[in-house]
C-alpha cells in the first residue's frame, strides 16, 4: 500500500499487475508480478511516489 498521503492510498495487487506503469507506459506490467520483482525505479500509478513509499498490507 503506497503511503504517500496525497494518494487514494494505491494498493499493488500482483494479480492485476499495473496497466499504467507510469516509467515505461508502452510496456504495462502484467498480472503475477511479486512487488518485490517490480523495477527499482517503478512508481505509485496514482501519484507517483517510489516503490520505498509502500509498506505491506494484510490480507
Amino acid at each position: 500500500m503506497c503511503t504517500n498521503a496525497d494518494c487514494k492510498p494505491y494498493i499493488y495487487d500482483p494479480a492485476v499487475g499495473d496497466p499504467v506503469n507510469l516509467v515505461d507506459p508502452d510496456h504495462p506490467l502484467p498480472p503475477g508480478i511479486a512487488f518485490e520483482d517490480l523495477p527499482d525505479d517503478w512508481r505509485c500509478p496514482d501519484c507517483g511516489s517510489p516503490k520505498s513509499y509502500f509498506r505491506p498490507t494484510r490480507r
